[in-house]
């Protein structure tokens, strides 16, 4: 006879299990311990199975006959009750060790050893407040770009647009790391390039913190689309001239032999006052000391545009430099948008961390930028002073940039200091 709530409420323990049937393959075990649990019966292809439909009382009988008839559903399209559930378990295992938040924590636990930890903890915050609350638990693989639009909306609605730009970066960071490990197939951040409005600002915005600084280093490396614009996007963080002053470069001005770049500067701090009765003279070249790493980059660019005038050429056309687009459009192709950094931004960069990071004389980090310095009278000193000590602080540069690619920063930045005192380095005044 069919089961009722009376009788499986009445069921008794006896010595051993024992069943009590309902219908259709149904029925309640009885164990010895007055457990009682709702099975069901069913054969496929011959072969005879049990599967669990739930405990009595947290399952009741209604509760048991629907879960009982979903089964028998998957059994009338062939499909195995207990395989269909193994499935369903693995995959919601897999959708959980592939969430955006799991996604995002293993990104974490694999760079942050390499970031300072005020910056790590800033980081971690931000996605544990902006962004795992709305998309956190989603697998990452299925996340589209409205929905993480739709997260950097909820920011720049509270007036946080620079947090916003920074959530983009730091999320396209994350999904670029899912498709190296192969997890997802694209990045959707790429495609959000242009949703937020602009960060309004009156200067070149930078990377001043070097954790920040080493995954774009590594995506630059990775760039292999024209060899023009990959070489000019490694050596733009490496020499920090302007972006004009590079991609307008010639081989003429460039002597590989002696390591040396030298033009004459696009742009001055201040113009200079011409002495009325004196002649006028001319602008001494600015020399750029190019460190071993530079030197190679320009060797092998040299076989490709070296019988031309310009270092960096147009792909289309060799008596013209390339565009001074060039570059800004592989930086957002790769997902850096321009409130993170730009290419004027490097000089900054340059700047904070060779005099905070490296102890480098702010007035060679200057003079290396092509601005003008004066000494204690007020004169203007010699552009093509210090060459010795900047060719040093531009080898060390590189070095340090190595380091960070290589998540060695830190190392890096320890020794540098235990060679020289934590003092100013080699270069007192």
């Amino acid at each position: 006879m069919p089961l009722t709530d009376v009788l499986i409420r009445n069921a008794k323990p006896k010595q051993k299990t024992y069943k009590l049937y309902d219908s259709l393959g149904l029925y309640l075990e009885v164990s010895p311990t007055g457990n009682k649990w709702f099975r069901m019966k069913y054969r496929l292809y011959g072969r005879e199975n049990r599967v669990s439909l739930g405990v009595y009382p947290e399952t009741t009988l209604k509760a048991a006959r629907e879960r009982r008839d979903t089964e028998r559903k998957l059994l009338d399209n062939g499909i195995d009750p207990s395989y269909h559930r193994q499935t369903e378990k693995a995959a919601r295992a897999d959708r959980a060790a592939n969430s955006f938040e799991q996604v995002t924590r293993d990104w974490f636990v694999k760079f942050s050893p390499d970031w300072a930890p005020g910056h790590a903890s800033r980081k971690l915050r931000l996605f544990e407040r902006d962004i795992f609350p709305w998309i956190g638990r989603q697998p990452i693989a299925e996340i589209q770009p409205p929905e993480v639009l739709s997260v950097l909306r909820r920011i720049e609605k509270r007036g946080s647009l620079d947090t916003a730009r920074r959530a983009l970066f730091y999320c396209g960071q994350v999904f670029r790391f899912a498709v190296a490990e192969g997890r997802v197939e694209s990045d959707p951040c790429r495609d959000l390039r242009g949703a937020l409005p602009p960060v309004a600002t009156e200067n070149f915005t930078a990377v001043t913190e070097p954790d920040d600084l080493a995954p774009i280093l590594r995506m630059f490396d990775s760039y292999e689309e024209t060899p023009q614009v990959s070489a000019a996007l490694r050596l733009m963080p490496m020499l920090f001239v302007r972006p004009g002053e590079l991609r307008k470069a010639e081989w003429t001005q460039i002597d590989l032999g002696t390591a040396e770049w030298r033009y004459r500067l696009s742009k001055r701090k201040k113009p200079r006052k011409r002495v009325v009765g004196k002649p006028d003279q001319k602008t001494p070249d600015h020399v750029v000391p190019l460190s071993k790493q530079a030197v190679a980059i320009l060797r092998d660019l040299h076989s490709l545009t070296g019988h031309g005038k310009f270092v960096f050429p147009t792909p289309r056309s060799n008596t013209r430099p390339m565009s001074d687009n060039a570059v800004l459009a592989a930086m957002r192709a790769m997902g850096i948008p321009k409130d993170v950094t730009t290419g004027h931004g490097f000089r900054a960069t340059a700047r904070t961390i060779l005099a905070e990071k490296l102890y480098c004389r702010v007035e060679l980090i200057e003079h290396q930028l092509g601005h003008v310095v004066k000494d204690a009278n007020g004169t203007a000193y010699n552009r093509t002073a210090f060459l010795p000590e900047r060719r040093v602080m531009m080898q060390i540069w590189s070095d340090y940039l190595d380091a960070l690619k290589d998540g060695k920063g830190k190392e890096f930045i320890r020794s540098h200091h235990r060679k020289h005192g934590g003092k100013v380095l080699l270069f007192t005044a």
